[in-house]
């Protein structure tokens, strides 16, 4: 099973989704689903949710719950999306000019406050205590994820331990979740409760591993944002951590001052890039992501054969193979 097969496998709940999302917006104060659907329909790709549905199919939930809760998810992202660009003073997202440039910063703030609560509500409302408890810890986990990043944003003697420790709070968190979920829904066993949160640990690890080696290396068309931006923004991710543990004092020196620089020229950015390429930055950290992805397949072995496993196996692979 390929990427695209999943997606056409899912598409009809996906559209329920959609449906959900829509109904869930609706305010009287109109500024909210301006904003809202501006970043929710610029080109993500309902990850989260498949995921969630994916499981739930795997623990054997073909319920009506799966919609809303899946809304959930995708909507603690988006709050989690305006939040990092406000705190980036990021310009762009998805191609698209950023929410906090359009409206403002309070704006984005306040709006992604309301995904927040919104999520709250729905849970409430559709989920049971098991679910409540797991996304409240998560929210709680991937806001002190967002804390963590911001003490170590241009830290250049940060570890490659605290840069995964990141990345599992900040992003992997809300993609096991989103796994642990399909399988409580499920009614499912414990165990495999666990194994789904464990496969959703490593495969959102792989992800953001990915999307931060992808940073330096891919078509801006393809990564919907400037590349190096984060070498910009003094994000210390997984390549320049690596460079930096295997450069000379000298290029170390370098890299310090390119980060601290406000300044920085082209020219400055280009010999980063380039110390990042000699110390093979690139391939250590896909390589890395490779074998969070073939960790969390193991995970997956608990299950018995289905088109619903299938489908997180090609969503496994899909990760690692997302084009430079």
């Amino acid at each position: 099973m390929q990427i695209q097969d999943v997606f056409r496998h899912y598409g009809d709940d996906l559209k329920r989704v959609e449906e959900h999302m829509e109904m869930y917006l609706r305010s009287e104060v109109y500024l909210i689903p301006e904003v809202i659907h501006y970043i929710i329909g610029s080109g993500g790709k309902r990850f989260r949710p498949l995921l969630l549905l994916a499981s739930s199919s795997l623990c054997g939930y073909r319920g009506e719950k799966r919609y809303p809760l899946s809304a959930v998810i995708e909507f603690i992202h988006t709050a989690t999306l305006l939040h990092d660009d406000v705190i980036d003073a990021a310009e762009t997202r998805r191609g698209k000019t950023s929410a906090n440039n359009v409206w403002g910063n309070a704006a984005s703030v306040l709006v992604g406050d309301f995904l927040y609560s919104k999520s709250f509500k729905l849970m409430t409302d559709h989920g049971n205590l098991a679910i409540i408890k797991l996304l409240s810890e998560t929210t709680n986990t991937m806001s002190e994820g967002e804390v963590f990043q911001l003490v170590k944003r241009g830290d250049i003697n940060i570890t490659e331990k605290e840069y995964l420790s990141i990345i599992e709070k900040k992003t992997a968190i809300l993609i096991s979740a989103a796994c642990a979920t399909g399988g409580i829904l499920g009614d499912a066993p414990d165990i495999q409760i666990e194994a789904l949160t464990r496969f959703g640990m490593r495969l959102g690890s792989a992800f953001q591993i990915t999307d931060d080696t992808l940073d330096y290396v891919a078509e801006e068309a393809e990564l919907g944002k400037a590349i190096g931006k984060d070498l910009e923004e003094g994000k210390m991710t997984l390549p320049l951590i690596r460079t930096l543990k295997k450069c000379n004092p000298e290029e170390r020196s370098l890299i310090k001052r390119v980060i601290e620089n406000r300044e920085r020229s082209g020219q400055d950015m280009a010999a980063v890039m380039s110390l990042i390429h000699r110390y093979d930055g690139i391939n250590y950290s896909l390589n890395k992501a490779k074998a969070c992805i073939d960790e969390g397949k193991g995970f997956l072995e608990s299950f018995e054969a289905s088109e619903a496993r299938d489908a997180l196996l090609a969503i496994s692979d899909y990760i690692v193979e997302r084009r430079l």
